[in-house]
């Protein structure tokens, strides 16, 4: 067994008073074959920058900006997440959804389609 010790001790994450987190069963529960690298990345954004019920407004572009895709791939991407139940979209606003065990996501919710 690997025995676990600190490899950075004077670096050791704190969660921050602007608490945001990414769910550990996104890897679990296999959430993580639902989408592209792409789509992750966003997804990861999205995480980073929502308040504490999961919302956001970042603009297309900016978001194109900040992820270096091209405003199609940031359309693509927000397209999987929505159809994967992880996000919900009604332009501008962006929603990150709780998760629920993959078996039981719906391809898409009606919430949850809004603008492409």
């Amino acid at each position: 067994m690997i025995e676990k010790r600190l490899l950075c001790p004077e670096r050791v994450r704190r969660v921050p008073p602007h608490f945001s987190w990414v769910d550990h069963r996104l890897v679990r529960d296999h959430h993580l074959r639902r989408a592209d690298a792409k789509a992750w990345a966003l997804y990861l954004v999205l995480v980073t920058v929502g308040d504490a019920h999961g919302l956001s407004y970042y603009a297309e572009a900016s978001l194109s900006g900040l992820l270096s895709l091209s405003p199609d791939e940031v359309r693509a991407a927000r397209r999987q997440l929505v159809a994967a139940a992880l996000i919900a979209y009604e332009e501008p606003l962006y929603q990150v959804l709780a998760l629920t065990p993959a078996e039981f996501a719906p391809a898409q919710s009606a919430r949850a389609g809004g603008a492409q």
